[in-house]
């Protein structure tokens, strides 16, 4: 079957999200990133940097966890910490961009939410740790932790968030259509790799 839907997982400072826009931009379809934050957050209330920022992280376990959110606590939780529900309205959300059309996806555990789907392609993007510290600083500047620890870190909660909600170990290969290193193969080439494999698939 044609591979439509692409989802884009990655470790932070690997250029997943440049690679996705790439991809998108080389298929002619929609690319949800910052889009796909604005959606969850309509639908659920939240303020979008909650949803950014919480959306793929360690799951909190009370509401006290969204005392913090700018915009207040949604009407009705239906019981759920607010962790459990943002992940009830993501999932919502990316189940209907798929139904939409062709599209690429980048993170929000879409990769395991589209698992059922026959035209659903999946990838995985990694990088090793020099090369994702130096790029999280050319494009977000210094911060009172290091670059690693700021990697190490992020990677962390998207770990806890996946094997939370999903059951399965993120990164690994068998979760994934492909994994690719863009220290070895760039962040571009990646892009052609995975438009080149979409394009082969019938």
């Amino acid at each position: 079957m044609k591979k439509n839907i692409i989802t884009i997982s990655r470790q932070f400072g690997s250029g997943g999200r440049t690679v996705g826009r790439l991809v998108a931009e080389k298929l002619g379809i929609p690319f949800y990133d910052k889009e796909l934050v604005e959606q969850i957050a309509l639908e659920s209330g939240f303020a979008p940097k909650y949803v950014e920022e919480n959306g793929e992280h360690a799951p909190g376990k009370s509401l006290f966890s969204y005392a913090f959110a700018p915009q207040g606590v949604p009407g009705v939780m239906n019981g759920l910490s607010t962790a459990d529900f943002l992940w009830q309205v993501q999932c919502g959300a990316i189940l209907q961009l798929a139904d939409q059309g062709p599209c690429v996806i980048v993170g929000r555990n879409a990769d395991y939410i589209l698992k059922n789907r026959k035209d659903a392609f999946h990838a995985f993007i990694h990088a090793d740790m020099a090369f994702r510290a130096d790029r999280i600083v050319r494009l977000y500047g210094e911060s009172e932790k290091s670059p690693e620890t700021r990697l190490q870190e992020k990677d962390k909660r998207r770990k806890v968030n996946y094997q939370h909600y999903t059951g399965r170990v993120w990164g690994a290969a068998e979760n994934y259509d492909i994994c690719l290193n863009t220290a070895t193969v760039g962040v571009e080439e990646a892009a052609e790799i995975i438009t080149n494999l979409v394009n082969a698939s019938k």
